[in-house]
């Protein structure tokens, strides 16, 4: 800790009900941890944020501070527009945070100061998430903690110790702050697991930390940014417009909430209408020849099209990381029906043909347990 540096700011970006505990879990033991090296400081949520909806980027703050004046003063915030530390519990989420209408797709490095910090809990190779992550303005280092997405319920905690990799990763980048040693009395005291704190020295040595130079990065990503009204064009009433029937929302695409997106076999689709009644988001459109296409700026990937669907590996669900854009393919499908089976095989690691799919029991792929955008146990 420098000088003149006496307070740092960290936000845990998280998806909304799936993630929620495991982010309250980091913030909370940020500031315990910190408070055993005599510094203060407290955790909070985003305002904004409440009520959550499922996997919808969400916010929760650690703020510490050397003093109770500095952290006052810190909190003198309605929200931090500057963090020194963004950490990411889903690497999809350095597709960009979109949290609701008028908001805009915000880079996941935009709020985080020259020079400053992103964490992100993935099994991915560093170069591999950089690539989806907006074009840096600014340089930051980029930090891959090992591990992928934990996703469990609102009041639901999936204990498999990402919260204590977070810490021990924190402990690398931020040391005058966050002491790797009182991460582990901290997690000592309050679990009595000799496991437990080891994952907090994993995810101390196995972090892997990338420069990243401004102009790295992707600029393929669909800009979204509104001019809200102010006082003098808002109507009287603070009337907002409903959408007109048949047209979607302009201002809020929803893509930004998916971990998954569907993927749709046309060769194998029985034309049965399930994935078009079920779809929570109405996010199917019929096609003049009967089949259903996925609208994928709509799609919020809760996979239940993919459980409902009859015909085996005909809706598969694939990692969100592995696509570059939101475009509807059925019409690429149309012209040129070889080259988008040969990447529906690519997608997701299922034969196109019909002919080599053997009929079976119920599509793994939709199991709600092995989907990360259901809510698991009894909820």
């Amino acid at each position: 800790m420098s000088e003149t540096e006496t307070s740092i700011t960290i936000e845990v970006v998280y998806r909304g009900i799936f993630q929620k505990t495991l982010a309250q879990r980091i913030c909370r033991s940020i500031v315990l941890a910190a408070r055993k090296r005599g510094h203060t400081g407290t955790a909070f949520a985003r305002y904004g944020d409440s009520p959550e909806r499922n996997g919808v980027p969400a916010k929760q703050f650690a703020v510490v501070a050397s003093n109770d004046i500095e952290l006052e003063s810190s909190m003198a915030k309605y929200e931090p527009a500057v963090v020194d530390v963004s950490i990411a519990v889903d690497d999809t989420l350095v597709k960009g945070v979109e949290s609701w209408a008028w908001y805009g797709r915000q880079p996941i490095w935009k709020p985080v100061r020259k020079d400053g910090f992103v964490l992100v809990t993935s099994e991915k190779a560093p170069d591999e998430v950089l690539a989806q992550t907006d074009t840096a303005l600014r340089p930051y280092t980029l930090g891959i903690v090992p591990g992928g997405a934990s996703f469990a319920g609102l009041w639901v905690f999936k204990d498999d110790h990402t919260d204590y990799r977070v810490l021990g990763a924190l402990a690398k980048i931020e040391p005058q702050w966050v002491r790797l040693e009182d991460v582990k009395a901290l997690i000592k005291e309050q679990t009595k697991d000799d496991g437990a704190v080891a994952s907090a020295q994993y995810g101390y040595d196995n972090t892997k930390l990338r420069a990243v130079k401004a102009g790295e990065g992707t600029s393929g990503h669909e800009v979204l940014q509104f001019d809200k009204p102010g006082w003098t064009t808002m109507r009287p009433g603070i009337i907002v417009d409903a959408r007109k029937p048949g047209e979607r929302n302009p201002f809020y695409k929803k893509y930004g909430a998916r971990t998954m997106r569907p993927v749709v076999n046309f060769d194998t689709c029985i034309k049965c209408t399930m994935c078009w009644l079920d779809c929570p988001d109405e996010c199917f459109e019929v096609t003049p020849e009967g089949h259903y296409e996925v609208v994928y700026e709509a799609c919020i990937g809760c996979g239940i099209c993919a459980q409902v669907c009859p015909v085996k590996d005909c809706i598969v669900m694939v990692d969100e990381l592995k696509f570059e854009d939101n475009k509807d393919k059925w019409d690429f499908w149309k012209k040129d029906h070889d080259g988008y089976n040969k990447w529906f095989e690519s997608k997701s690691g299922v034969s196109a043909d019909p002919k080599k799919l053997v009929p079976s029991s119920p599509t793994t792929n939709a199991n709600p347990g092995a989907n990360p955008t259901t809510a698991g146990g009894d909820e």
